[in-house]
């Protein structure tokens, strides 16, 4: 997972003897455009309102850290759910997203320099005592070197920074004596064994105890790592260096670098995402700017601004121009293939992208961060927080949401440069979908899904160290924070180095491989730094203008999709290309299209109808282009039509006393009773049946009555509990699970099936409910003796009042096992349409996000395209562009079709055959199966 980041600096030549002061200038020169700009497009924020904020992101700080150091330290993160602390190995595994917790006290390293930033000095003075006296480093245990590195290594510097600016103000820390630099110089000798490889690319993983490759390490067999995970270790290990005196850590994180440059693909200057540790060959060879590749950008960028070095600048350049080139679709920023950068990739965003437009502002290329910002903004609006993924035409790909700080980041970075009182209003909005929609008694849980408002039992450091720093900077005035923030550039995990490390211990051995390998244009790069007047033309609406036609992007508009729109050939009268979803067999012209694509349809002897596509064929290479891109939607378009038959997670959601709706619950569906998605939800108090698996008639059911049921799984069938509570006077009923310990964190979601009899006579609402999930009630009924929840399709609107109370956890102790019929239903953090029927997805260990194996995230074989020149198809859809709020109001993310089967000509073709020849198609969208990431 690439947490991208901020940091301070532009594109402009820094001479390489020069001094801090000088950097800082040229640094702080960038960010004075938020003095002298103000658009007239929103109203100016005034002081007392903006200082009401900042008091609120403080208390919102106060809330989480509060709760982690009460019910986690010293875990590493805190389970806010169940208010306790997540250690490794005594929760289930969530696969490589574990990998980022090293039993080190993770959240506190994380917080160190936020804590100075929100002006909690003497918190911070404590926090670093904590550190000193609790944290140990030789664990025996397998971590990531990249997360590791962002989050703990730069953590530690981070403090360091700012404990030794305190110290010298005389006031706090006047007992330290650079003890967190030896932590970090410990912790970067532990890492550097993971670079032992002939390409200089670090292993993904090491135990930080025996290294790699030890029988007893458990790791040092990958092959792959990601572009980022590579390339995001220069600022902290050049850092450590300069800090330090010790050169090899620069050197390492070097010679990283150098060998990623040298692999870019040389004809359209991209990198792929995963790249292979010992040959240096590209695994997958899609690029874009989100996750995989998104810090390995920024890290080129700023690290020309803290070391001075022209070949960062260069090689940062050189990229852009590619990724503007390329990437950028604006407001849309789509992964393309690195040897055929004409052809996208996929269809699809992932939120880590979200940080491009405060790159962009560093960088000084404003129009487009307005564009993209304002683009990311709508999407949120529409769903209150970012989705993990999300299509081009802004519907959910995948739903969860950890509380990723990337759009913050950027809007802070965009108020900076335009001091446009908009941005301030966007970080309101921020504040307040936080407070309403993830703030929980124990701190903030991550979203499960940001359709039903379910929650994550998860609250991931970087919310810490990077969400509550731009949110505060962002309403904050100078005089608001104790030092000169401009004096320090922004990590990707957001902790503060400072600027005058540029001309401290330059002695690293630097060879400028830049010139080496391309012949560089000076057109390309900005030597200078931006001004308002290039910036701003002395046109106080410059930034409104540029939103104003993107306010309905996402909802009152046809999206253009993958398709690159050819303005000239439209404006000549020409027809745009022809869409899949267009597409209809029986249509003459529609058939001349795909002759002139290069498209054949071809009639099997089965009854089966086939597409293939000869790029050869084409009328042109246009048309070829055209006739790939056509393939490719028909296959999304395929595959969503059996995504709609799932019945997506409903929510539970506890209303009642102190919970007043803020703990929302993913609860499977039912295939029988009452659909939530179609009626008013039910609300009611909660009483446990007897017997508890709800098998016989009940012997409680003046217990019952008017209540919501809860029943163990096991026993006997769904439907049959159903109806024994039914009887009982229940007015709904949740199954929990017997499985001690079951979560939907790690496994995939039910919908519960009925008895193969007729269920008509079942009329309440049935959901399904984890162990772990389920747990959280019973505990809060031990507790609290009267719980109520609401049953519902998604989670409603919570009680603004705030309580902080415990929630105890415990386990539900059972023994049974489960006899009922279980149908799978997708994953509910994302994975809603990602699950073909008839493919239930096998128990991933981690909820698939873009830091993620796409072969976890659950896609179907025929989703893994092949073969360049032969493209099998054999669907297509009938559809117009709708506005949106009319597609999603019973199910939010899908488009309703009665139909899995598609009509071409008379005979309707079943699906499941229809995908059997997609399995080797157009090697040029092949999405590789693995991620590092």
């Amino acid at each position: 997972m690439s947490e991208a980041g901020g940091g301070r600096g532009c594109g402009c030549r820094v001479p390489q003897r020069a001094s801090w002061s000088l950097v800082a200038a040229t640094a702080a020169l960038y960010l004075m455009l938020a003095t002298t700009v103000c658009t007239a497009g929103a109203a100016p924020m005034s002081r007392e309102e903006k200082q009401k904020l900042g008091n609120q992101v403080l208390e919102m700080f106060d809330h989480a850290y509060g709760n982690y150091m009460e019910h986690a330290y010293p875990a590493d993160e805190l389970m806010p759910l169940t208010c306790r602390g997540r250690v490794r190995g005594q929760e289930p595994s969530r696969g490589d997203v574990d990998d980022a917790l090293g039993k080190f006290s993770l959240t506190l390293i994380d917080s160190l320099d936020t804590l100075v930033v929100l002006n909690k000095t003497k918190e911070f003075e404590d926090a670093v005592r904590k550190v000193l006296r609790d944290v140990n480093l030789d664990n025996d245990v397998v971590v990531s070197v990249f997360e590791t590195n962002i989050r703990v290594l730069g953590g530690l510097l981070g403090g360091h920074s700012l404990a030794i600016m305190l110290k010298e103000k005389g006031e706090y820390m006047q007992w330290y004596n650079d003890e967190l630099l030896q932590m970090a110089k410990q912790l970067g000798y532990k890492l550097l064994p993971a670079f032992n490889t002939t390409s200089g690319l670090p292993y993904p993983r090491i135990n930080l105890k025996f290294g790699i490759r030890k029988p007893e390490a458990r790791t040092g067999t990958e092959t792959d790592t990601c572009t980022a995970c590579a390339g995001t270790l220069i600022l902290e290990f050049a850092a450590l260096s300069r800090f330090t005196g010790a050169t090899v850590f620069e050197e390492y994180a070097r010679k990283a670098l150098d060998f990623l440059w040298e692999k870019r693909q040389r004809s359209s200057n991209l990198v792929g995402v995963t790249i292979n540790i010992h040959t240096g060959d590209w695994v997958r060879k899609d690029s874009g700017v989100g996750a995989g590749i998104d810090s390995y950008y920024e890290y080129l960028l700023k690290a020309y601004v803290l070391l001075g070095d022209d070949s960062f600048l260069e090689r940062f350049n050189t990229h852009y121009d590619a990724i503007m080139r390329y990437i950028s679709q604006p407001p849309l920023l789509l992964d393309v293939h690195i040897h055929k950068p004409m052809l996208n990739a996929r269809t699809w965003m992932d939120a880590l992208l979200a940080f491009f437009p405060g790159l962009q502002v560093l960088k000084g290329d404003i129009r487009p961060a307005i564009e993209t910002h304002e683009m990311l903004y709508q999407v949120i609006k529409k769903h209150n927080f970012l989705p993990e993924a999300f299509t081009t035409d802004f519907r959910v790909h995948w739903a969860q949401h950890p509380l990723r700080p990337e759009f913050a980041e950027s809007t802070y970075f965009l108020y900076k440069a335009t001091g446009d009182p908009y941005y301030l209003e966007v970080g309101k909005t921020l504040i307040e979908n936080l407070n309403k929609y993830a703030r929980v008694p124990c701190g903030f849980a991550a979203m499960k899904d940001v359709r039903t408002g379910s929650h994550e039992d998860r609250m991931d450091s970087f919310f810490l160290a990077e969400m509550f720093k731009y949110l505060y900077l962002l309403f904050a005035d100078k005089e608001d924070i104790i030092f000169d923030i401009e004096d320090y550039i922004f990590t990707t995990e957001a902790h503060l180095l400072p600027l005058w490390l540029s001309t401290t211990n330059r002695n690293i051995s630097k060879k400028n491989t830049t010139s080496e390998y391309t012949e560089l244009d000076d057109s390309n790069f900005d030597w200078t730094c931006p001004n308002t007047q290039i910036l701003f033309p002395n046109d106080p609406l410059y930034a409104q203008s540029i939103r104003e036609p993107l306010k309905n992007v996402v909802d009152k508009s046809c999206p253009r999709g993958i398709i690159r729109v050819r303005e000239e050939s439209f404006r000549s009268g020409a027809k745009p290309p022809l869409r899949a979803r267009d597409f209809m067999a029986t249509n003459p012209e529609h058939l001349e299209i795909l002759k002139k694509m290069g498209v054949s349809l071809i009639h099997l002897k089965d009854g089966r109808v086939q597409l293939v596509q000869h790029a050869i064929q084409a009328a042109s290479s246009v048309d070829a282009e055209d006739g790939l891109r056509f393939m490719q939607e028909m296959i999304e378009l395929s595959s969503q039509q059996q995504k709609e038959q799932q019945l997506p997670p409903r929510a539970v959601q506890i209303i009642s006393h102190p919970f007043f709706g803020r703990v929302v619950l993913t609860a499977g569906p039912a295939q029988f009773g009452l659909d939530l998605s179609k009626h008013k939800e039910t609300r009611g108090f909660v009483a446990s049946s007897k017997p508890y698996n709800g098998c016989s008639e009940l012997t409680n059911p003046e217990a019952v009555m008017g209540k919501i049921a809860l029943i163990q799984r096991g026993q006997c069938m769904f439907a049959e509990k159903a109806r024994n509570i039914q009887n009982a006077g229940a007015i709904g009923g949740i199954v929990i699970d017997d499985n001690e310990g079951s979560s939907s964190d790690t496994a995939p979601l039910f919908q519960m099936a009925g008895d193969g009899k007729d269920t008509d006579d079942i009329k309440i609402p049935m959901l399904f409910l984890f162990s772990k999930e389920g747990s959280i009630i019973l505990d809060a009924i031990r507790e609290h003796e009267q719980v109520e929840v609401l049953l519902s399709d998604k989670a409603r609107d919570r009680d603004p009042e705030v309580e902080n109370e415990d929630q105890p956890s415990s386990e539900n102790d059972s023994q049974n096992q489960s006899a009922e019929q279980m149908l799978p239903l997708p994953q509910t953090v994302g994975l809603a349409d990602q699950e073909s029927p008839g493919n239930p997805l096998e128990s991933p260990s981690e909820p698939p996000s873009p830091a993620d194996s796409e072969e976890a995230a659950g896609f179907a074989p025929s989703e893994q395209i092949s073969s360049p020149t032969e493209t099998q198809e054999t669907a297509g859809l009938d559809g117009e562009c709708t506005d949106l709020d009319n597609q999603l109001q019973d199910q939010p993310e899908t488009e309703e079709d009665p139909s899995p089967n598609v009509s071409w000509g008379t005979k309707a073709q079943p699906m499941d055959s229809i995908l059997a020849d997609w399995n080797e198609d157009i090697e040029a969208f092949e999405m590789m199966e693995k991620d590092e990431l």
